[in-house]
């Protein structure tokens, strides 16, 4: 599935991944390739992206290395939209 994660800034990722998790309003929660179509607010936490990718130079400093290879954005808030096998995350 393709993940693109836009801040006021920049669009700082965008590529093919296997997982997202995020932090839910109501919990952490992880998304899956083919899941069901979805809108939802994010609070501080940390979104975890995993699969075989590369991060632009230029924003690799604003991510940490996770568990299992995964890499972690800290973020304050957000929204995420999961649709047609293609996540949108816009995050401060």
């Amino acid at each position: 599935m393709f993940l693109e994660i836009v801040t006021p800034e920049a669009s700082i990722f965008q590529g093919e991944v296997d997982t997202v998790t995020v932090p839910g309003v109501v919990g952490e929660f992880q998304i899956l390739n083919n899941h069901a179509p979805i809108v939802s607010l994010l609070q501080e936490g940390k979104v975890k992206i995993n699969g075989n990718f590369t991060i632009d130079e230029a924003f690799e400093s604003q991510f940490s290395k996770g568990d299992n290879g995964s890499k972690v954005l800290n973020i304050n808030s957000g929204t995420i939209e999961m649709s047609d096998n293609k996540i949108i995350i816009l995050v401060d």
